[in-house]
């Protein structure tokens, strides 16, 4: 076979079009970054997955301009009704003490299957002229002072400036890398999964029946048949776990739920889930990047896999950006790792230790399930005061609060009362500031393109908001 170079050559060469590398792309693709993003699956999946963006995620998304599809889509506040011998207990309502704020616009979550979640960001991501080449596995790569060329299953090679593994937990590019992915899996601690018909149960509650010997829960969806099935899974006399399918999917239901009237049918997926709790020891190496599963995996506990998948991309994509355009020098690149390797590290500690919660009162009313749902899950809270991007106020490295819809970005956003200093600086940094006056601001606030502080000081020490733009662009000294 003939091993040519591809002649579409890119800037970055995304593997992996979940939700991680999606996001990746559309945040390259509008700050006009050439991308390209393959997958090796020869079709998109229609399969619920992970079914949920917590508040984080959603003003993510709300950057992204798809904000408004994604609640269309989606279910908030969803209840969570749970059963004990077949009989309701307690309804809990998700964030039900919560309302929207002016620093938190995203009272709650929002339940949605991650097909149609990758169906929303593949439709922005192609209004920015990218499309997903499906069919598309990677095999190998290798990468040298000034790119990296990649290696598909058939010959082709694609020759990219940077290279992002959002591939998964069991993707290629993690292991090309010789990366560790230490942890553990818990083996024998599993559940089936699906996504079935369940007509006759009531769509506005997440039904959750639990007895001593297991339980099933059913997730229903906005405006679709589906409901995700989760549960216990059946063992065969040797204790190894069966195979699910839709008689063992009605078995379990008929022995946990007790609602003879419903019948489960139409099964579109099924799965088995395993805990694992693994972190790679790098997220970068070289031009060579990885994010999401790719880079960790953890419980499913509180929802946060996708949606730290999600976060890896906004945090890397900013900074791969600007150092394409030439706005950032690259040691920008090295602070994905160093602010994102901390946090998948937490996160990997909290959903441990929610599916502990889990384990011990998921049969009681208002522990369990229930007790997983709290401000940590929103992932508002994560912020980067050890980064050195924190450059100076009490909360340098914390979410700003509040969300807009970005206009192309990546810039910097500098809030203040109106100066001169203010527009000489708009016309120095011109393609990395934005300027918002503001006259009854009392102090400069620099926020970073991912909506975390960068800097507050007062009007007076505006020469260091120069110092820390000029760093940024590698100009300090010069």
């Amino acid at each position: 076979m003939n091993h040519t170079t591809d002649p579409s050559d890119t800037s970055v060469l995304i593997v992996g079009a979940g939700p991680t590398g999606l996001t990746l792309a559309c945040v390259l693709a509008r700050a006009g970054v050439a991308v390209r993003v393959v997958e090796k699956a020869p079709e998109f999946h229609r399969e619920s997955r992970g079914k949920g963006l917590n508040q984080r995620s959603r003003e993510i998304f709300e950057d992204l301009g798809v904000g408004e599809e994604a609640t269309a889509s989606g279910i908030e506040h969803i209840t969570l009704r749970k059963y004990r011998g077949g009989v309701p207990v307690s309804d809990h309502v998700t964030f039900g003490d919560k309302t929207p704020t002016a620093d938190a616009p995203y009272a709650s979550g929002v339940i949605i299957p991650q097909w149609r979640t990758e169906e929303i960001l593949r439709g922005r991501l192609a209004a920015l002229g990218v499309e997903v080449e499906l069919g598309a596995e990677l095999t190998g790569f290798v990468q040298d002072a000034d790119g990296v060329t990649a290696t598909l299953a058939d010959g082709r090679r694609i020759r990219a400036d940077w290279l992002a593994g959002c591939d998964g937990g069991r993707g290629s590019v993690r292991k090309l890398l010789g990366l560790s992915f230490k942890g553990a899996t818990e083996a024998e601690e599993c559940m089936v999964i699906g996504d079935v018909r369940a007509d006759g149960l009531d769509p506005a509650y997440w039904h959750q029946w639990f007895d001593e010997d297991g339980g099933i829960m059913l997730c229903p969806f906005r405006d679709g048949d589906h409901w995700q099935l989760q549960a216990g899974p059946e063992r065969g006399p040797d204790g190894a776990v069966l195979p699910p399918s839709p008689e063992s999917f009605q078995r379990l239901f008929d022995r946990h739920a007790r609602v003879p009237g419903v019948r489960l049918t139409d099964v579109r997926w099924t799965s088995v889930y395993r805990v694992n709790v693994r972190m790679a020891d790098r997220f970068r190496v070289g031009r060579v990047f990885l994010a999401g599963d790719a880079a960790h995996v953890h419980s499913i506990a509180g929802g946060l896999g996708m949606n730290t998948g999600i976060q890896d991309a906004f945090n890397l994509g900013w900074k791969l950006a600007l150092v394409i355009r030439g706005e950032a020098a690259e040691p920008l690149l090295d602070t994905y790792e160093e602010e994102r390797l901390p946090v998948a590290a937490w996160t990997l500690r909290l959903t441990d230790e929610r599916l502990g919660v889990v384990r011990e009162g998921v049969r009681e009313a208002g522990v369990g399930t229930e007790a997983v749902i709290t401000d940590d899950v929103t992932t508002l809270g994560v912020g980067y005061p050890w980064s050195s991007l924190a450059w100076g106020g009490a909360d340098a490295g914390r979410r700003a609060g509040g969300v807009r819809r970005g206009e192309g970005g990546p810039w910097f956003t500098l809030r203040g009362p109106d100066a001169p200093v203010l527009r000489e600086l708009r016309r120095e940094y011109a393609g990395l500031l934005r300027v918002e006056p503001d006259p009854e601001a009392r102090e400069l606030l620099l926020v970073r393109p991912d909506h975390h502080v960068a800097l507050r000081v007062p009007p007076a020490d505006a020469g260091e908001v120069a110092k820390r733009l000029a760093g940024l662009a590698g100009l300090a000294g010069k």
